[in-house]
């Protein structure tokens, strides 16, 4: 087998993972949620015309209208960020991170024979104090 196809195979397999598998499908409910993807569209239209509001000159920005939009985004934000499908989806996408983090991470353990430093010295064995 080639290094292109072992590549391959490790491709298939991580598509299979019940991590991979749990973030397509968090992926999904996030990109389909009708609330989250309108508010997402207000969201960028309101920080447009907060932007436009900012490029006038000082004298002829309008106060009240920059506070009403900064508010709106505000809301926005915090329901989205918020929003129980968006936090999984969050989670998901964390979850399938780490679990490419530590493919690499094996990976070049594999082809080097060291293990990258992940910082937390509870990893391996190597003596940290004199890192610092």
């Amino acid at each position: 087998m080639t290094v292109i196809e072992l590549a391959q195979a490790l491709g298939e397999g991580i598509k299979q993972d019940p991590v991979m598998l749990a973030y397509n499908e968090a992926k999904k409910a996030y990109e389909e949620n009708a609330e989250i993807q309108g508010s997402l569209v207000e969201y960028n239209a309101q920080r447009k015309a907060l932007g436009e509001e900012f490029t006038k000159e000082i004298e002829k920005q309008d106060k009240i209208m920059i506070e009403m939009i900064q508010k709106r985004v505000d809301e926005l934000y915090v329901f989205v960020s918020e929003h129980p499908v968006f936090l999984a989806f969050m989670e998901a996408q964390a979850k399938f991170n780490e679990l490419m983090k530590s493919v690499n991470s094996e990976i070049s353990f594999v082809v080097f024979g060291e293990r990258p430093c992940t910082h937390d010295c509870s990893t391996c064995h190597a003596d940290c104090s004199s890192k610092k």
